[in-house]
């Protein structure tokens, strides 16, 4: 295996991916030359390119570098891309990121946080209590923390002044089993559900790769898990313990949870340990519950319990994670995007938006995201989507998949109980939007008021997907401010 030491250059092949970026912006803060490749400019590939990374978006051989020691690839790529195949075909190294986070991560102490939903949030809540407190790390991450604007940042010293804390935050990704390459330290599993059955095959199959995952941890090491999960006690962990929103038979609960002004009041409670008067300003119940793992992770690493608390109230969220597009009270209309976009995220979201806002009616926007997750959970979907007040699907948003015949939005369309419900492409949804949150609503292409029918207390706006829906915010916060 390549050492980190031996790498002066180093190409990215979809370096415009949130993971891939990650890294990339690892190896340009060692004074590795980093570049790379992405299929369209973004606000993300423009930011790497301000850091002195060089990025092209024409696939083009002549203007790779031919002098590089790795070549770090996405599996969303296809097969047939002239790069990644010339880089193949002449002998270069050439691996996934899951390849290189298990180079990077081989002798530091590593927290890895895995799940079908809820890794970025736990694992970007983890980076940064250990970041604010002083205790440092390097972390990983999945989305961009909107305290720091950046999904990836180093090791910084403690707070005492010393930088031997070698500790890396690790967003483990269970798509095509990468998680296997890590060697945790403290492990973290939010959920088993049933996902990626393209690579999989079944539900059963993916549990076995997240009980294989829990074989990773090192000896005397901890795994902190979901109560509740399916085959809990299948998963192998010298310590291990549980956390769940309100569950007082779950090691780590919430207690005396509150709402006031927008943020959450609560209690931590850990077997014999509690941390009181914790403060989360970040919107949704399952946040409530995610920073809990997070809590949990800081306390086993002897984090000073007020350090903890101070970090947890200046938490300001991960984008696209119930992030606030149009705060509370800037408006009639509060605006929430989020990058929900599993049937038990959008449970999740709903829940906690209900939580907040138990009087205001609750419009959502979902941007179904792959073909075979659609066709895979077009029932599951269904029955989350139901839970709003209205929704409008967009069409399916491929990503690395290709058509299949008869798997449309229309699938989970059609499979909804929910009066109120309709399919826009992006452009009829950015020229009615403010018939949605106004007087009226648009149903079969008639106008029809149903504002009445629901509250007149405001309107809770919320689009939700995995795909390119964030890039409508801009037009649709400036159509809805116009209402």
């Amino acid at each position: 295996m390549i050492q980190l030491n031996d790498i002066k250059k180093v190409y990215f092949v979809g370096i415009g991916g949130i993971g891939m970026s990650a890294i990339a912006r690892f190896f340009n803060e060692k004074g590795v030359k980093v570049s790379g490749y992405d299929k369209t400019v973004t606000p993300l590939t423009s930011q790497l390119e301000a850091e002195g990374i060089e990025v092209h978006y024409k696939e083009d051989v002549e203007r790779i570098p031919k002098d590089v020691q790795l070549v770090v690839y996405t599996p969303a790529i296809p097969k047939e891309h002239k790069e990644y195949q010339y880089y193949l075909q002449n002998g270069y190294s050439v691996v996934k990121r899951s390849d290189v986070l298990q180079i990077i991560t081989q002798s530091s102490l590593n927290i890895c946080v895995a799940g079908t939903h809820g890794k970025t949030t736990i694992s970007t809540m983890t980076g940064h209590l250990l970041r604010h407190s002083g205790y440092g790390c390097n972390a990983f991450l999945g989305g961009i923390a909107v305290n720091y604007n950046r999904n990836f940042w180093s090791q910084t010293p403690s707070s005492s002044g010393s930088s031997n804390n070698n500790v890396c935050v690790v967003e483990a990704d269970e798509y095509d089993r990468s998680f296997h390459k890590l060697s945790p330290d403290i492990a973290v599993i939010t959920s088993m559900d049933a996902d990626h059955l393209d690579i999989y095959g079944t539900a059963e199959a993916m549990e076995e790769a997240f009980i294989e995952f829990t074989r990773k941890i090192k000896p005397g090491g901890w795994l902190i898990s979901k109560h509740g999960l399916r085959r809990a006690n299948d998963l192998v962990a010298a310590n291990h313990i549980t956390y769940h929103l309100n569950d007082v038979n779950a090691t780590v609960h919430s207690k005396n949870l509150n709402v006031h002004n927008g943020s959450y009041l609560f209690d931590a409670a850990m077997n014999e340990w509690v941390l009181n008067d914790v403060q989360l300003n970040v919107g949704g119940l399952h946040n409530v519950e995610n920073v809990l793992a997070a809590i949990a992770v800081a306390h086993i690493l002897k984090i000073d319990d007020d350090k903890i608390r101070e970090s947890v109230k200046a938490f300001k969220g991960v984008k696209r994670r119930f992030e606030y597009v149009i705060a509370p009270g800037e408006g009639d209309v509060t605006f929430v995007d989020d990058y929900a976009h599993r049937p038990e995220e959008l449970n999740a979201l709903i829940t906690g938006t209900r939580s907040m806002f138990a009087d205001q009616k609750l419009v959502l926007v979902f941007q179904p995201h792959l073909f075979t997750r659609t066709r895979d959970l077009a029932d599951r979907f269904a029955e989350s989507l139901d839970m709003a007040d209205e929704v409008i699907l967009l069409p399916i948003y491929p990503a690395r998949e290709l058509p299949i015949e008869g798997v449309t939005s229309e699938l989970i369309l059609n499979k909804m109980k929910l009066a109120k419900k309709q399919i826009m492409t992006k452009e009829e949804l950015v020229n009615n939007v403010k018939q949605l949150v106004g007087e009226d609503t648009i149903q079969g292409g008639e106008v029809k008021s149903v504002v009445g029918e629901a509250t007149n207390n405001g309107v809770v706006f919320i689009t939700a997907g995995a795909g390119d829906i964030d890039a409508l915010l801009p037009e649709l916060k400036m159509k809805i401010e116009q209402k």
